[in-house]
């Protein structure tokens, strides 16, 4: 009879142990699952922001007669095609980012040519207007960069946890799936030619 308490216990003992260890494990996977979400939320704030600054800018600049018309109208374009791509921070599927990462790329690249051609605008330039936006746009870039390398190490940790052994087995029994992060651009890896 002692034996049999003996085993009874031990085994009692055992299924409170690995279920507390579950349940650990799970509110940890919760916790890091909400921080990835968290960290969504902050960079698709910032793009927001990027995004907000942009009408004005492209006002600012519309009050040089002679501007490009095409730039400014790429510009409006793909802010009208980045802020139209939305992405739940439940569903980052890799496509999904993949896809919102291209829209923000092509806005990126639509900023950078208006900026580059204002050079040529010796006005505009001097525009106190312009320059304080361009100082906000410049310091809004810093703040989506920020926010990638958070959103990406937040990712990280949410996946070591979730594919380390045991925890990869109640992950997947409990529906968390690894995450995609942030890639750079492509082509990014080639340094531009800068030619005098």
């Amino acid at each position: 009879m002692n034996t049999k308490r003996i085993t009874l216990i031990v085994i009692i003992g055992l299924i409170v142990l690995i279920g507390g260890c579950g349940m650990s494990g799970y509110n940890g996977l919760v916790k890091l699952d909400e921080t990835v979400s968290q960290s969504w939320n902050n960079v698709q704030s910032d793009y927001q922001r990027r995004a907000d600054l942009i009408p004005n800018l492209v006002n600012t600049v519309k009050g040089e007669a002679n501007f490009e018309q095409s730039t400014l109208e790429n510009v409006v374009k793909a802010r009208a095609s980045a802020t139209q791509m939305k992405v739940d921070a439940k569903d980052l599927t890799p496509e999904k980012l993949q896809e919102f990462q291209a829209s923000q790329g092509q806005l990126s690249q639509a900023l950078g040519r208006l900026l580059m051609v204002t050079e040529n605008y010796p006005n505009l330039r001097a525009n106190e207007a312009f320059r304080g936006l361009q100082a906000q746009l410049e310091g809004t870039e810093n703040r989506i960069k920020v926010s990638r390398n958070d959103f990406n190490a937040a990712v990280a940790s949410y996946n070591v946890k979730a594919r380390s052994f045991p925890m990869n087995i109640l992950a997947s029994i409990t529906g968390f799936k690894v995450k995609e992060g942030f890639k750079a651009d492509a082509g990014s890896e080639k340094a531009p030619e800068v030619k005098f």
